[in-house]
């Protein structure tokens, strides 16, 4: 089924409607480019799995074991920018062009400006979540300082655990959701077309009000490859998060069309 829906009035891309099951041939997709391109897939993947570990461990050190969890849904707020990369390999695949580990980290400088601005506002959604979550553990856990080996009990099994988690899972899915409708193809749409930051913004928004139910079920993939590339000690992220960008390029692709 596809149905084109013009996001504005003239020469503006317009927004198709997919069926649900899209997400699994956009996984499929992914899985070809990151064959086709191991090396630049690896080398990004683990370069992202090294940084996450020695952020964990800052963190461990510095006895800030709660932040591990709000600084990990953090990740999900701020992993399109950080994929950039990857959306130009999967272009450069398609377009059958060279592809290479240098043009990949270059991809930033097309479109620079609004890529940046795009960034800005991720990165601001990032933080008012780890501010939010440092917040509502002081309201919830007054003068607690859980150790590593306390920090499960003190979350998840003291009398203050179910309004915490109901609390802060409510915001937390409340501030997913924007981030999902403002990033699901906007930053792989201005990396491909000159188009400001707000266009690609109210487009990704439209993609995703058309096909909620496709990009629920998206979301929830994202979530399980990402969260199976943490529990493996960021080992797995090496893997998951090309393939997750790779597939959100070809998510791109298939739900924004040029204007006719």
């Amino acid at each position: 089924m596809t149905e084109t829906l013009a996001v504005f009035s003239g020469p503006t891309p317009h927004v198709r409607r997919v069926s649900v099951d899209r997400p699994w041939s956009w996984l499929a997709k992914g899985w070809l480019d990151l064959l086709k391109a191991p090396r630049i897939s690896l080398a990004y993947g683990g370069a992202i799995s090294i940084m996450s570990l020695i952020l964990a461990a800052t963190l461990l050190l510095a006895d800030l074991p709660y932040l591990l969890l709000p600084l990990a849904a953090g990740f999900f707020l701020i992993a399109p920018l950080i994929a950039v990369g990857l959306y130009e390999t999967s272009r450069r695949l398609e377009a059958g062009e060279p592809v290479s580990l240098r043009l990949a980290l270059g991809a930033i400088n097309r479109n620079r400006t609004q890529l940046a601005n795009l960034g800005i506002v991720l990165m601001l959604i990032h933080l008012a979540w780890v501010r939010i979550a440092s917040l509502l553990f002081a309201l919830f856990f007054q003068n607690a300082n859980p150790t590593l080996g306390t920090i499960i009990d003190t979350i998840f099994f003291s009398p203050a655990s179910l309004p915490f988690l109901i609390t802060g899972g409510a915001i937390g899915c409340v501030l997913a959701v924007l981030t999902l409708a403002i990033g699901a193809v906007s930053i792989p749409m201005l990396l491909q077309r000159d188009v400001n930051v707000f266009t690609a913004i109210v487009t990704s928004v439209m993609a995703v009000r058309h096909n909620w139910q496709t990009m629920a079920l998206w979301s929830a993939l994202i979530v399980v490859f990402t969260l199976v590339g943490m529990a493996t000690f960021f080992v797995g992220l090496v893997v998951t998060m090309p393939l997750i960008g790779y597939a959100t390029w070809h998510a791109y692709r298939d739900l924004v069309l040029p204007a006719t």
